[in-house]
């Protein structure tokens, strides 16, 4: 039962392992249900990383998400049997034009899913390593106002596209100097999260609890467990991810993602599903799949908790 609605694939990630149906062998080993497979899209020239630099130029780097859909897409095919396979991608908004490259994606295929994702401030990319962080950091002055900057970008690209689903919520914090400090105890950061928070509820976009973060050494999944509560009191809604980029991490520190669900108070986890199956909709957006409600208790008794790793 358990599911990952965020993947990567060595294949067509340069900051990955395996190919991409490795990935979907490794989750159906682990007796998954349900795996999305959501590559990274195509940025502009001066937004590449360093492990794309073998690609000479913008149309290089979209085609590979153009030969990542259409394996995707096979695969959903040839696995039909054994797993529920969803395929989309993972959006970036870096500047103003990061809204086109978003808007013409959706526009070329009809993706079953899709993630909201800020990975820059400044339009550096804060995630990478502690170099480019902090030279975001000095931008911004401190690690509070980077933090509000990150918070109020994250807030132009929900407005913009209301994504169906938010990814890693407070990724900000992976590369600060104090990755579990609560956010709490800055008041005006913490009105932004409320701000977003309450945003994503609103238009009935769902947040993954990402248990990257785990493997990344910081004590809790992506979001923190304050702003799991705050977006349940607010009515949000929750999935699992684990943001794998290699087989190693299909699955990977579920069982420490599931207590922070627990600390958080959350009863219910959704996934996705086709439009027979479920119980809610994406507003509309993705009118083919829709969302469906599981009691944690229920998926605490799914065998793969005790699948062989």
């Amino acid at each position: 039962m358990p599911w990952t609605h965020h993947s990567h694939s060595g294949q067509f990630c340069g900051h990955a392992a395996n190919t991409l149906e490795e990935i979907v062998q490794a989750a159906i080993k682990k007796r998954m249900s349900v795996l999305c497979l959501t590559e990274h899209i195509g940025r502009h020239r001066q937004d590449f990383y360093p492990e794309e630099e073998d690609h000479h130029d913008e149309a290089s780097l979209a085609k590979l998400y153009d030969d990542f859909y259409v394996e995707a897409r096979r695969l959903q095919t040839a696995y039909e049997a054994s797993i529920a396979i969803f395929v989309g991608f993972e959006s970036e908004w870096i500047r103003p034009e990061s809204l086109s490259i978003v808007r013409d994606l959706l526009a070329k295929y009809e993706v079953d899913i899709w993630v909201g994702s800020v990975h820059h401030v400044h339009t550096l990319p804060i995630d990478y390593d502690h170099t480019l962080y902090y030279k975001a950091r000095d931008i911004a002055g401190s690690d509070e106002s980077l933090f509000a900057n990150y918070f109020d970008d994250q807030f132009q690209m929900l407005q913009a596209l209301q994504p169906p689903l938010v990814g890693h919520f407070d990724l900000i914090r992976l590369k600060s100097d104090d990755p579990d400090r609560s956010f709490r105890t800055w008041p005006k950061v913490w009105e932004k999260v409320m701000r977003n928070l309450q945003y994503v509820a609103d238009y009935g976009g769902v947040l993954e609890l990402n248990s990257s973060s785990l493997r990344k050494g910081m004590k809790a999944a992506y979001p923190q467990v304050g702003i799991c509560e705050a977006f349940r009191m607010a009515g949000g809604r929750f999935t699992l991810s684990d943001d794998s980029h290699g087989t190693q991490q299909v699955g990977l520190n579920y069982d420490k993602t599931l207590t922070c669900v627990e600390a958080a108070g959350i009863s219910h986890l959704v996934h996705l599903v086709t439009t027979e199956q479920g119980d809610g909709d994406l507003t509309g957006k993705l009118p083919h799949v829709r969302w469906k409600a599981v009691s944690v208790a229920e998926l605490k008794e799914h065998p793969f908790w005790t699948a062989p790793s």
